[in-house]
């Protein structure tokens, strides 16, 4: 019986009240009142030029793919430690991945070595913030203007972190969001495009809406619409999107009690190196936004240890993703380079529970059962 989850959803404020004025709007379908209420409390905090809501990151990459062009061949330099999304959105456009290592500090992609990796047909460098930890931005940006390509950050997990006070998602060509129920603002299924280069602008509407310039249309900009470019169905419903913004309304107060959880696996796990097991790194460019606390074992035996012993106390402690170089799918197309850090955190990385409504009592068991499984 699980005592302690890994992840337990919340409501905290207005979710269920603002669900049921959508649904007594008569408007539950796309870009309705609570969808343009989310669109703009992402433009006024954190500046970025223009929102799109999606049906999830997954998607949001998808439309960045269309958006920058991605032809069979192209070549899309990413981290290998990452969800399969942000590599299948590219693979669908016929997109070549080349996979870059991790960091040997932080799973984050090596943004050093990105430049050794760059052919005449790279197109586009795909970041993905790990745990809401930045990238280096400026060496990533400075070799987008080099060689003429775009950038995408994949920030499913990066809400409310910044780097070097900016914004992530505000940095690159375009980024993209997720509320999935395991991030710190939710949605349950959930995401967003955001486009910070204005000539995506117009586009990108269409692409969400089926090909058609449908936004125009309600816009009084066209007098019809019709099927004018490639797309899909990207829009969420209302109901979701009401859910969101209650959820947006309380980013603050969830935040400050995610960092306080964070604060004390920092505190009370810090004896864990005579273990050889390393906690968190956060490089001084980056801030904290408290998306995940994770440790990162000796070796896979150390780390089964720790999951089924804290297993059999009723706590449910997971692992992360599979190197996707090595994946199934993947690796008769893998180039053969060895990527080691990567496979260190696919076998060593172990994230611990960390949820809004999880109490310091709790929190305390998590700490103790991982010291006892070590004793």
């Amino acid at each position: 019986m699980i005592k302690i989850p890994f992840n337990k959803p919340c409501i905290i404020g207005n979710e269920l009240t603002y669900i049921q004025d959508a649904v007594l709007s008569g408007h539950i379908a796309g870009d309705g009142v609570f969808t343009k209420k989310c669109h703009q409390f992402f433009t006024e905090k954190y500046g970025f030029k223009k929102c799109l809501l999606t049906t999830s990151c997954t998607h949001a990459l998808e439309m960045a793919a269309i958006l920058v062009n991605i032809q069979p061949g192209d070549e899309v330099i990413m981290p290998s430690y990452t969800f399969v999304s942000t590599a299948n959105a590219f693979v669908l456009r016929g997109a070549k991945i080349v996979f870059v290592d991790s960091l040997p500090n932080h799973p984050n992609m090596n943004c050093d070595s990105v430049e050794a990796l760059i052919t005449s047909k790279t197109k586009c460098i795909v970041c993905v913030h790990y745990a809401g930890t930045a990238c280096d931005m400026d060496v990533l940006m400075s070799l987008a203007a080099k060689y003429n390509l775009f950038v995408v950050e994949d920030a499913a997990q990066a809400i409310d972190g910044y780097y070097k006070g900016r914004p992530l998602g505000s940095i690159g060509h375009l980024a993209a969001f997720s509320f999935h129920e395991t991030k710190n603002i939710i949605s349950g299924e959930g995401g967003m495009l955001v486009l910070n280069d204005e000539s995506f602008f117009e586009r990108a509407e269409i692409i969400r809406e089926k090909g058609t310039n449908r936004s125009q249309f309600f816009r009084g900009e066209v007098d019809k619409y019709g099927w004018v470019d490639v797309g899909s169905s990207y829009l969420p419903s209302e109901i979701i999107s009401a859910y969101l913004y209650a959820q947006l309304e309380e980013l603050d107060k969830i935040q400050k009690r995610r960092s306080e959880l964070w604060d004390n696996y920092a505190s009370g796990l810090k004896g864990l190196n005579k273990y050889e097991i390393k906690l968190p790194s956060i490089p001084s460019y980056s801030s904290n936004n408290a998306h995940m606390f994770y440790i990162v074992c000796k070796s896979i035996e150390q780390r089964n240890l720790i999951i089924n012993h804290l297993k059999s106390k009723g706590i449910l402690s997971v692992f992360h993703y599979i190197s996707l170089h090595s994946s199934k799918y993947f690796i008769s197309q893998h180039d053969g380079r060895d990527l080691f850090y990567s496979d260190l955190y696919t076998d060593c990385l172990l994230r611990l529970p960390l949820f809004y409504t999880l109490d310091n009592a709790l929190q305390t068991e998590v700490i103790n059962a991982i010291e006892n499984s070590l004793k």
